[in-house]
């Protein structure tokens, strides 16, 4: 058996063993909170290792961008399409707004990282590293202060347009809403694998991450493939808000601080720079936080997320795969 393929048969059971030990540890109830949750922050963590795998850029800005995009999810609703604050029981209906929610939202917000790199990071791109790190924190407080400019301080409502169906599963109920999250992510994920993987977008972005000057001899048009990778990641952070506003109904301007830390946090624990391993570290920390609340101790649960973080990065500072995007061929 060749070592890629002995490397997904190990990748696969670390992630089949993780499901299982959650269901069985959490039950099915909090289980599904544990799939959201990780869902969120496994797209978020994408646009991190994504960025830092091509341009070595940790983009701090990377949460606020989830956050607009969780208000840019809203206004479509409520404006354009006019919706309020009730389920959409016509599964057609609701299927078309969704679609349409979704990958408005992306591509607005695609926009928006590709406004970002070439404004606030390109300038800076043979600066001292320092420079363009200060900039991204920068960018993420222009953000916050616009959003809050525009909206409000306070949290604005989110029309909950999911009906409140649930299936019986394993002794428990699931909401179709968990469902719907779990899926478009899993489907997001997937694509994103399979574009780096197989299409020639996705090989200059790999050569890009593993050389970027032999990349540009060879033909590869840096600046195009580095606002691809910028547009890709403020996507995914965009259809991550989505999620987030339907699902706990409310946002704020200031929710990606922390969201931005957390999804920050598994893109190193899962190896920073690996697309596989982001997403991996997206659900390992959901799975901490979900397993301290279920056990009483919510307010602890930040304690314990970064508590695996340092020990992570002392004893194993490659992450858990600790693989560059660049040496994925």
């Amino acid at each position: 058996m060749n070592p890629g393929r002995r490397r997904s048969l190990r990748i696969s059971a670390f992630v089949a063993g993780l499901l299982v030990v959650s269901y069985l540890v959490l039950g099915i109830q909090q289980f599904q909170n544990f799939l959201t949750l990780g869902a969120v922050y496994a797209l978020v963590a994408l646009g991190y290792t994504m960025v830092y795998g091509i341009i070595e850029l940790i983009n701090f800005a990377h949460g606020d961008v989830f956050m607009v995009g969780a208000f840019v999810s809203m206004w479509i609703m409520t404006v354009p399409l006019g919706l309020l604050d009730r389920p959409i029981d016509n599964p057609l209906n609701l299927g078309v707004i969704l679609l349409i929610v979704v990958v408005a939202t992306m591509v607005v917000m695609g926009l928006t990282g590709v406004i970002i790199e070439r404004f606030a990071y390109r300038p800076l791109r043979h600066a001292p590293r320092l420079a363009p790190l200060i900039t991204a924190i920068g960018v993420s407080f222009i953000l916050q202060n616009i959003i809050q400019a525009l909206f409000s301080s306070s949290p604005i409502s989110v029309p909950q347009i999911f009906p409140r169906v649930k299936l019986d599963i394993a002794g428990g109920s699931i909401g179709v809403l968990n469902i719907f999250m779990l899926v478009v992510a899993l489907l997001l994920m997937v694509g994103l694998q399979l574009f780096v993987s197989r299409t020639r977008l996705g090989r200059a972005m790999r050569s890009t991450a593993q050389d970027r000057e032999a990349a540009e001899l060879m033909g590869v048009d840096i600046n195009q493939t580095i606002a691809i990778t910028f547009f890709i990641a403020a996507a995914l952070a965009g259809a991550a808000g989505v999620i987030q506003g339907l699902y706990f109904g409310s946002i704020q301007f200031n929710l990606g601080f922390f969201a931005g830390l957390k999804a920050f946090t598994a893109a190193v624990l899962g190896g920073i720079g690996n697309t596989t391993g982001a997403a991996i570290g997206g659900f390992i920390i959901a799975f901490i936080e979900v397993f301290a609340a279920h056990l009483g101790l919510a307010r602890w649960s930040e304690v314990a997320v970064f508590t695996v973080l340092i020990l992570v990065l002392v004893f194993r500072p490659s992450g858990i795969l600790g693989q560059a995007l660049g040496e994925r061929a």
